[in-house]
C-alpha cells in the first residue's frame, strides 16, 4: 500500500471533511455524564427495587408527558432537568435508540430530545425550574421520589418490565468510566477524535464486518452521544443500521471480534487500536478492561492536605509502548540476534531496565512491549537500540535512542507519539493524563532532639555556649514519594539535663510521653545536625485505657484511639476502636491487615503490621478503604481526602502501643540515627509499577505487596552501638518504650 494512500494516514491526518460532523459538544457532555454516573453510583437508595419501580412510574406517567408538552410549546427541548431518579431512567432508556424512538413515536408522535446543559449552575437552575412546573402540573405528586425502600408493592408485576431490566443492568456503568484521568479535558478531546475515527471505520467497512468493538474511551463517547436522542438521530441518520453492529457496554466481547477491530483500525490509520487508558470493556479469555489496576486510583475532588505546603501531591499516569517492525528489520539478517530494545525512565528508578530482543518483534502488527504506571516526575521514557558486546564483552553498546517526554505527549493528538529507532522498529508511545493519586509517606529514624526541637549533639551544645540541652525526644523524619522531607515526628521519652559525671535525663510519666507532628523540614546547621520545624500541627497524648483495652490515645484532631491485643506476645489478634468527638466526622474504622483493594494473597507472613483505614458515609454505607498503614515499618498510603497528620498519628501511636505491650522493639524505635537511604533515582518507592510481571523486582509492584523488600532497613545493628553520651544509652529509651 503506498505511503500516499488514505489507508496509511494517521487519524490526525484525516481531514475534517472526511470525518463525521457532530451536532453535540461531546467533550463537555461526556464530562458531565461521568459526574452524573458517579452521582447515581453513590446514591445507593436509588437502586432499591421499590424506589426504582417508582422512578420508572414517575418517568413514564409524569415526566415524559410533561417534557413532550414543553417541547411542543417551545419547539425544542426546554431547559429543564428532572430529579435524579427520573433522569437515571431516562438516561438508560436512551441507550437503546431504536426502542426509545419507537416508544416516543408511539406515545407522542415525535422523538423527545434532551437539552444540552453542561454548566453545574445551569443544571441547578434547570432542576429548580422543573420543580416549579412539576408542582403546578402535578400538585398531588411529590417532586422527589418518596418511595419506601422496604415497600415491595407492585414489585413482582414490574420486575419483568423492559425498563426495569434496562436500568438494572446499567447500575454499575460508572465503574467503566471511574478512572480519574477520564475527566481530564485532554483525555476527553482525544476520546472524541477517536470516536469520530471509529465512525469513519463504520462507514468504510460496515458491509465487510459484522461486529465493531469499541474501547472504553470510544464507548464513553458513544453512550454520551446516544443519551442526547435528537442529536444522535440527526448525526447517524445515514448509518443507523451500522450502529447496531457496535458492541454495547453490557455485551461480552470475544477475542476474534477484537482482533478484527484492531486490524481495521490499523488498516485505516496505520496506528494501533490499543492505547493507554482505553481498554476494551467486557469479554472473555482475558479480554477484560474492568480488571482492577494494582493501585487504588479514583476521582479526587477534596485534598485535605493542601494546607501543608511541604507536602506535594503525587500524580500518576499510565504508559503503553507498542512496537512494529520496519521493512528494514524484516529484511535484516545480520546482528538481529544481538540487538535489543531497552526501555528506561528518563528520571527516577534508574535501576529499571526493560530489555526486549529485536528478534521477538516478528509480527507485522503492533505489539505491546511496555505497560506500566509511573509518577509524572519520571519525566519520560527513553527507548534505546542496543547491541550486545562492544567495550565490555558482557555489556552492550547503544546504537540509537529516542526520548518520549510526558509533556510533549500531552500536547500530541490522541496523546500519542511515534518514531523510529535505528531504522529497525517503529515505536508508538501513549499515556493517560496525569491524575492525582494516593499519597505515599514513610518515616525514617533520625537523631534524638531536646525539648526545643534541636538535635542533641556537640554542635548544638557549642552553639548554645555549652548550656545543657533539656529533655529527650525520639525523632523521625517523614519523607514523601519523591524522598522529600515534609514532616518531623517527635516522641517524648525523657526530661531533665545531662551533665558529665552528674545529672542525666529521666523517663517522664506515661501521660507525658506525647507524640507531636511538626510541619516542614529540618533546619540544618552543620551537616546532618539541625533543628526541627517550629510549627506543631498535631499531637497524640497517651491516656489510661478503659477496662478491656490495653492502650488509649487522645488526638488533637478530635479522635480517640483504643487498642487491644489478645496476647502480650503477638499482635495477630489486635483490635482497634476509633472514636471522634465531632458529630460532623464520618465514621472511621481500623481493620487489622490488608483489606478491600489492598488485599493480597501473597506474602501472608507480612500481614502483621498492616492496618486498613475504612470510612463509612451515606454514599458508602458498607465502607470504603481510604488508607493503608504499616505501623511496623512506618509506611502509609492514603487518599487525598485523608489528613496526613491524622494518618501519621495513627501509625505512630499504634507502634508506640504495640512496643509497650510486647516489650520489644518491633518497629526499630531504638534506632537514633538517620540510616542510609537508597539514593533517590535508583529504585524509588512507588515511582513505577510494571503490570506484566516481566521485571523480577519488588520495587515495581505496589509497596504493600512486597513491603519488606521495599522498606527494609539496613545497618541496624551497627547504628545502635554508636551513640554519644549526651544522647544517653539504650537504657533510658528502653525504659520509656517498654516500661
Amino acid at each position: 500500500m503506498s505511503a500516499s494512500s488514505p489507508a496509511t494516514r494517521t487519524l490526525s491526518e484525516v481531514s475534517e471533511e472526511e470525518l463525521m460532523r457532530l451536532s453535540l459538544d461531546l467533550v463537555a457532555a461526556a464530562g458531565q455524564n461521568i459526574v452524573f454516573l458517579r452521582d447515581v453510583a453513590e446514591s445507593h437508595w436509588l437502586h432499591h427495587t421499590p424506589v426504582l419501580i417508582e422512578a420508572i412510574r414517575r418517568y413514564d406517567e409524569l415526566w415524559m408527558p410533561m417534557i413532550s408538552d414543553l417541547t411542543a410549546e417551545s419547539g425544542k427541548p426546554p431547559m429543564v432537568l428532572p430529579p435524579l431518579d427520573i433522569e437515571w431512567v431516562w438516561f438508560c432508556h436512551t441507550l437503546n435508540p431504536v426502542v426509545y424512538r419507537q416508544y416516543c413515536e408511539s406515545r407522542f408522535s415525535k422523538l423527545i430530545g434532551k437539552s444540552a446543559i453542561f454548566n453545574q449552575e445551569n443544571r441547578d437552575y434547570a432542576v429548580e425550574r422543573c420543580r416549579e412546573i412539576w408542582v403546578a402540573k402535578y400538585p398531588s405528586e411529590s417532586f422527589e421520589n418518596e418511595s419506601d425502600s422496604s415497600d415491595l408493592h407492585n414489585a413482582k408485576i414490574l420486575q419483568t418490565d423492559y425498563l426495569f431490566g434496562e436500568v438494572s443492568k446499567q447500575r454499575y456503568l460508572f465503574t467503566k468510566f471511574s478512572k480519574p484521568y477520564m475527566l481530564e479535558l485532554v483525555y476527553l478531546i482525544a476520546a472524541r477524535n477517536r470516536y469520530k475515527g471509529f465512525l469513519f471505520i463504520l462507514q468504510r467497512f460496515a458491509d465487510s464486518c459484522s461486529t465493531f468493538v469499541p474501547t472504553s474511551d470510544i464507548l464513553l463517547m458513544w453512550i454520551t452521544h446516544k443519551s442526547y436522542p435528537t442529536a444522535y438521530a440527526m448525526d447517524v441518520k445515514e448509518m443507523e443500521g451500522s450502529m447496531e453492529k457496535v458492541t454495547g457496554s453490557e455485551e461480552s466481547v470475544n477475542e476474534e471480534d477484537l482482533e478484527v477491530m484492531k486490524q481495521l483500525w490499523e488498516r485505516a490509520f496505520d496506528q494501533p487500536y490499543e492505547k493507554s487508558g482505553c481498554p476494551v470493556i467486557g469479554g472473555s479469555s482475558g479480554v477484560d478492561g474492568l480488571k482492577p489496576p494494582p493501585i487504588h486510583w479514583e476521582i479526587t475532588e477534596i485534598d485535605a492536605n493542601i494546607k501543608y505546603r511541604p507536602l506535594l501531591p503525587r500524580f500518576l499516569l499510565e504508559v503503553n509502548i507498542l512496537v512494529k517492525p520496519t521493512p528494514m528489520l524484516q529484511t535484516l539478517q545480520t546482528n538481529k540476534s544481538k540487538e535489543f530494545l531497552r526501555f528506561q525512565l528518563l528520571r527516577c528508578h534508574r535501576d529499571l531496565k526493560l530489555n526486549k530482543p529485536i528478534s521477538s518483534i516478528s509480527s507485522n502488527s503492533w505489539q505491546k512491549l511496555v505497560h506500566l504506571y509511573c509518577e509524572f516526575g519520571t519525566k519520560g521514557m527513553v527507548v534505546e537500540l542496543r547491541r550486545k558486546g562492544g567495550v565490555c564483552i558482557k555489556g552492550s553498546k547503544r546504537l540509537e535512542y529516542k526520548i518520549f517526554m510526558w509533556n510533549e505527549l500531552l500536547r500530541a493528538p490522541s496523546i500519542t507519539l511515534d518514531g523510529v529507532v535505528g531504522g529497525r522498529a517503529r515505536i508508538l508511545a501513549s499515556i493517560t493524563p496525569p491524575a492525582q493519586a494516593p499519597y505515599l509517606l514513610k518515616c525514617v529514624p533520625d537523631r534524638v532532639t531536646d525539648d526545643s526541637g534541636a538535635m542533641v549533639s556537640e554542635v548544638i551544645l557549642k552553639m548554645n555556649g555549652y548550656r545543657p540541652q533539656e529533655g529527650r525526644w525520639l525523632s523521625r523524619t517523614v519523607l514523601d514519594h519523591a524522598g522529600r522531607e515534609c514532616f518531623v515526628i517527635r516522641m517524648r521519652v525523657g526530661g531533665g539535663f545531662w551533665r558529665r559525671g552528674g545529672n542525666k535525663p529521666t523517663v517522664v510519666k506515661w501521660e507525658d510521653r506525647i507524640v507531636e507532628i511538626r510541619e516542614g523540614t529540618w533546619s540544618y546547621v552543620a551537616g546532618s545536625i539541625g533543628k526541627a520545624p517550629e510549627k506543631v500541627i498535631a499531637t497524640a497524648t497517651p491516656k489510661t485505657p478503659a477496662q478491656g483495652w490495653h492502650a488509649s490515645w487522645s488526638f488533637s484532631t478530635g479522635h480517640e484511639l483504643f487498642i487491644r491485643s489478645g496476647s502480650s506476645t503477638t499482635a495477630t489478634t489486635m483490635s482497634f476502636d476509633l472514636k471522634t468527638t465531632t458529630s460532623t466526622e464520618s465514621q472511621v474504622r481500623l481493620v487489622r491487615g490488608r483489606k478491600m483493594q489492598y488485599q493480597h494473597e501473597e506474602n501472608d507472613d507480612e500481614e502483621e503490621g498492616f492496618v486498613t483505614l475504612v470510612r463509612f458515609t451515606e454514599e458508602n454505607p458498607s465502607g470504603r478503604a481510604t488508607g493503608l498503614l504499616n505501623w511496623k515499618l512506618s509506611a502509609v498510603e492514603f487518599l487525598p481526602e485523608e489528613d496526613a497528620a491524622f494518618v501519621l498519628l495513627l501509625s505512630t501511636s499504634i507502634l508506640r502501643s504495640v512496643t509497650a505491650m510486647r516489650r520489644e522493639d518491633v518497629g526499630s524505635l531504638l534506632i537514633r540515627r538517620r540510616l542510609k537511604e537508597a539514593k533517590h533515582g535508583s529504585r524509588d518507592w512507588g515511582s513505577v509499577i510494571v503490570l506484566d510481571g516481566s521485571v523480577n523486582s519488588g520495587h515495581v509492584r505496589p509497596w504493600y505487596r512486597n513491603v519488606k523488600a521495599v522498606m527494609a532497613r539496613e545497618g541496624v545493628d551497627y547504628v545502635t552501638k554508636n551513640y554519644s553520651a549526651e544522647e544517653c544509652s539504650d537504657e533510658l529509651y528502653m525504659q520509656a518504650l517498654f516500661g
